[in-house]
């Protein structure tokens, strides 16, 4: 199967902001039972690399895990992006890199569709922690347009009124982290 296709000339700075998560594939690195699942995304000082900052609420407390994004081939117009974090959280020493391929954006930066030649991960996107269904089965099925097995997903659940990082206290053990390598 060919790999997926991807955006072409993203224009970075607008992709810049507060993303929120509306379903994934379950994975071995993210809480099973995290809510208001979001990640934020602003452009380093380089210009070149982005922060990224992932945040979930699990049992009322803030895990988070910090990295960095940059292009996998810096001379291609294709979104095909790389994502480094540094693992375990509470102790970074161990880098982890994956894909973050952007598969599909619509033309105002308000949804997207993430996943990676694998096909093995599968984020669903937008700036809104709430969107209608109409919307949301639009980009389910721009990810099965791709290959994807949308039957895995996984729809995250969100707060009327999502939390701020500095409303909740945080998860410094890194406990959501170790549970999640368990399946919990």
């Amino acid at each position: 199967m060919a790999p997926p296709q991807t955006v072409r000339n993203l224009d970075v700075e607008r992709y810049m902001g507060r993303w929120y998560e509306l379903a994934s594939f379950p994975s071995f690195f993210q809480p099973k039972s995290g809510i208001d699942t979001r990640a934020t995304y602003s452009l380093n000082s380089d210009g070149t690399t982005v922060h990224v900052l992932n945040e979930t609420w699990n049992d009322g407390k803030r895990g988070s895990i910090e990295g960095t994004a940059y292009k996998a081939d810096p001379s291609s117009d294709e979104a095909k992006l790389k994502v480094k974090f540094y693992v375990p959280p509470f102790l970074p020493v161990i880098p982890v890199t994956g894909d973050y391929w952007v598969l599909y954006l619509d033309d105002d930066y308000r949804y997207a569709v993430i996943g990676g030649p694998s096909r093995k991960y599968l984020w669903i996107l937008s700036r809104e922690a709430h969107v209608d269904e109409e919307t949301y089965d639009e980009l389910v099925g721009k990810a099965k347009a791709e290959g994807y097995d949308v039957g895995k997903l996984h729809k995250t659940l969100h707060s009327e009124t999502p939390p701020d990082s500095n409303e909740s206290s945080n998860d410094t053990k890194g406990i959501w982290w170790i549970k999640s390598l368990f399946g919990k």
